[in-house]
Formats: C-alpha cells, sequence, structure tokens
C-alpha cells in the first residue's frame, strides 16, 4: 500500500490559510485542516505544536507578502505611512486573518520585515535611540487595531451589514432628544462606524505622526 503523502510546510500553510478566508480562527481547526488536507491531526504537528503556532504562521505570510518589493523611499514619515498601507492592503485581501495577526501576533520573517522597517524610520526621524521602542510599540498597537477593525467590515454579509445599517439608523435617528440632547442634535451628520474608514485610517495615522514630529528634539 502506498504510503501516506507528505505534505510540505508551505503546503500546510497554503490550504491553512484559504481555510481562514472562508471561516475565521475560533472555528479553524487542526483537524479541519488536517482533514482537508486528506491526511491526520498528528502529521501537521511535526511542522507545528499546536493551533496558535499554526495561526502564527499563517498571518507572518501576510506580512511577508506586504514587505515583499519594498523599498524605503522618502522621509522617516513617509516610510511608516508606505508600510502601513501594505499591510492595510494586504490583510484587507484577507480580512479573516487580520483578526489573527491582531490576536495572537507573529515572530517570523514578516514580523521581523515590518519591525525592522519602522525601527529605521523612527531612528532616521532624529528621536533619541532610549524613545524609539516606546514610539514603535504604540505605532503597532494602533495599526493592528486600525487594520483590524476596518478588515472585520469586510467579513460581514450584505444581510449582516444591512442589518447593522438598520440598527444604527434606529439608535441614531430614533434617539430622544430629552434623553440624548447631543446624539440628537448631531444624528444626521453622524456617520456609521464603517464608514469613511479609509479616510479615518489616513488621518489618525498622520495625527500620531505629527504628534511624535513634535517630540523630536
Amino acid at each position: 500500500m502506498a504510503g501516506r503523502r507528505r505534505w510540505s510546510t508551505e503546503e500546510i500553510l497554503d490550504t491553512a490559510a484559504d481555510l481562514l478566508r472562508r471561516s475565521d480562527a475560533e472555528s479553524f481547526s487542526v483537524r479541519k485542516l488536517a482533514a482537508a488536507l486528506g491526511t491526520d491531526s498528528s502529521s501537521l504537528y511535526r511542522h507545528f505544536r499546536n493551533k496558535t503556532e499554526l495561526l502564527r504562521a499563517v498571518a507572518d505570510r501576510i506580512l511577508a507578502a506586504a514587505m515583499d518589493g519594498y523599498r524605503p523611499e522618502s522621509d522617516w514619515k513617509q516610510r511608516i505611512t508606505a508600510t502601513a498601507l501594505r499591510l492595510r492592503d494586504a490583510f484587507g485581501q484577507h480580512p479573516q486573518l487580520a483578526a489573527v495577526w491582531g490576536r495572537y501576533g507573529s515572530g517570523g520573517t514578516g514580523s521581523r520585515l515590518v519591525m525592522e522597517e519602522v525601527l529605521q524610520a523612527l531612528r532616521a526621524s532624529g528621536l533619541p535611540d532610549e524613545e524609539i521602542p516606546h514610539r514603535y510599540h504604540r505605532i503597532v498597537i494602533l495599526l493592528a487595531a486600525l487594520i483590524t477593525s476596518e478588515a472585520d467590515i469586510g467579513t460581514l454579509t450584505p444581510a449582516e451589514y444591512e442589518q447593522g445599517m438598520e440598527q444604527f439608523r434606529v439608535a441614531v435617528l430614533g434617539a430622544d432628544p430629552g434623553r440624548f440632547p447631543a446624539l440628537a442634535h448631531f444624528a444626521r451628520e453622524i456617520r456609521p462606524l464603517g464608514a469613511d474608514r479609509g479616510v479615518a485610517f489616513d488621518e489618525i495615522l498622520a495625527t500620531h505622526l505629527a504628534g511624535i514630529e513634535a517630540a523630536i528634539p
């Protein structure tokens, strides 16, 4: 009888990414991945010790793909902005994996490429070395939050999106002026959470980088 096929790490990650695009990290399991590959879970544990390690590896591939072909150009703020937009676009194409990155992080080559570029850009800004780790940490938290939040909207079905919009309209336009006077006053100008996320992303990041610039000696 022929021996069972040995799957490469790359093939395992390709299949895991495909499953995650059609589901989410919570419902994903090594058992489901093994079934999709036509093997058993034990064979996958030769490559990854557990589900979390596997998920981190999948997220890291997105980071690596985002940085593929990147060349630092212009000043430090534009370098960080360019990196941020690459990550946003990459996870925008794989919204289910954005939550994986935001929750589990990554420690592979992709993660190191992102870390190196942001740290190099901050050093180029003129900040003292002792301030750079703190500033780096805040930037990464901001990017993870913005990218994960934006990607979450992309995972909604049309029916779920419309249901959310209806709830928004009821909550805002139907607000009692006596109890919620400010909300009633601005009701027709308030936008739903999913609106203008691209513009908000740019503005929030630019404001944060301007704050760093103001702190440069």
